[in-house]
């Protein structure tokens, strides 16, 4: 399998551990591992003290499958599928998808929820999002047009990265309708679940709406912890689930035992996380907000109303590649161009989970300011 490039990762490869500030980064502020520890309880605490590190169970602990489990409404413990994200979006794709299926995803998207289902020979139809009313939208009418006799899969993200959409209830339940009237998978990537703002509810998880959908959240945008390196699939369809356990044994075989442990203790505090992480994201946005207002002949802002990032529409002459590395390069502040989503050249990404993203804006203000073709 000759897999193409990944470029938001190769384009954070570049500059993620040398730029001074991450001004796109769709994670929120890492917490400490003894910040953690600090919410185990006596069980999860004598679990850690006395971990021997050993192979591990490859669809997950049994205590880590309960913790999940707790967040889902219909879901039981042999119907999660615990892995790093990435690895889970990779082994779902092979397992069920081959060359000549057809598949829908959404657009702009993170590039690996379907460059592994092109890089398989299948046929991938993008759902392209417009910007209605002042804000992005993906209008389900769209995605009825896009299905053809022989789509396998349709891919979704809710809180969509790198927009920060999400749909009404009313608008994610046709969405799954569309699916089940056709028969088709529905794959939906909820790592951003519970990051909702601005009057915004959480939607259900597609999995307890659908028999027939695969649902992806983990520890790295919710929690805080990406460092875990910790994800799971969640599916009624526990053949695929076991399909997907079976595919695994080519790849980690199983998890890391210190973060199945430090996953479990984050998913038993869930709030403790979530609600710090969504009242920085909605103080960062108030910010960004106020900048904007300086600085609208610079870029259009349509603001989110959930997750953790929002896509910029750049108003200058030059590519937002070529924007994003002179930036860099001056001032030490990362931007993530819209050519590393495959969406043209006019957009940027803008993430929301950073504390310093005050000192970030006021670094890029003053580079605006001095530079006349951006005013």
């Amino acid at each position: 399998m000759d897999l193409k490039d990944f470029k938001v990762e190769r384009y954070f490869a570049k500059h993620e551990f040398t730029a001074k500030y991450l001004l796109s980064s769709s994670d929120c502020d890492g917490y400490r591992m003894s910040e953690v520890l600090a919410l185990a309880s006596s069980e999860e605490k004598a679990r850690w003290d006395n971990l021997t590190l050993g192979y591990t169970e490859t669809v997950g602990s049994e205590p880590l499958r309960a913790a999940i489990q707790q967040h889902y409404t219909t879901i039981g413990p042999d119907e999660i599928m615990v892995s790093s994200p990435g690895e889970a979006n990779f082994a779902l794709m092979n397992v069920l998808l081959g060359a000549g299926d057809h598949v829908i995803c959404m657009s702009p998207m993170y590039q690996s929820l379907y460059q592994v289902a092109k890089d398989l020979g299948c046929a991938v139809s993008f759902w392209q999002a417009s910007t209605d009313n002042n804000q992005w939208y993906f209008d389900p009418a769209d995605l009825k047009k896009l299905i053809t006799s022989n789509t396998r899969l349709i891919v979704i993200n809710f809180p969509h990265n790198p927009t920060g959409f999400s749909p009404s209830l009313t608008d994610y339940k046709e969405i799954i309708d569309i699916a089940r009237q056709h028969g088709i998978a529905l794959f939906s990537d909820e790592m951003y679940r519970f990051l909702n703002h601005d009057g915004h509810l959480p939607l259900p998880s597609a999995c307890d709406l659908y028999e027939n959908a695969v649902s992806l959240w983990g520890t790295a945008k919710t929690f805080g912890l990406a460092g875990l390196r910790l994800g799971w699939l969640t599916s009624k369809n526990k053949m695929l689930l076991k399909k997907v356990e079976s595919f695994k044994d080519y790849l980690s075989i199983c998890n890391s035992a210190t973060s199945e442990i430090l996953a479990t203790i984050a998913l038993n505090n869930l709030n403790q996380f979530v609600v710090p992480n969504v009242e920085k994201i909605k103080a960062n946005i108030l910010l960004f907000e106020q900048f904007h207002h300086r600085h609208t002949a610079f870029f259009d802002f349509l603001k989110p109303n959930s997750g953790s990032t929002a896509f910029i529409k750049l108003k200058i002459k030059e590519t937002a590649m070529d924007f994003a590395e002179n930036l860099v390069n001056k001032t030490g502040i990362m931007l993530l161009p819209s050519e590393a989503f495959e969406f043209g050249s006019s957009h940027a990404r803008i993430g929301f989970g950073r504390k310093n993203m005050s000192d970030a804006l006021d670094l890029l203000d003053g580079y605006l300011t001095s530079n006349k073709k951006y005013r």
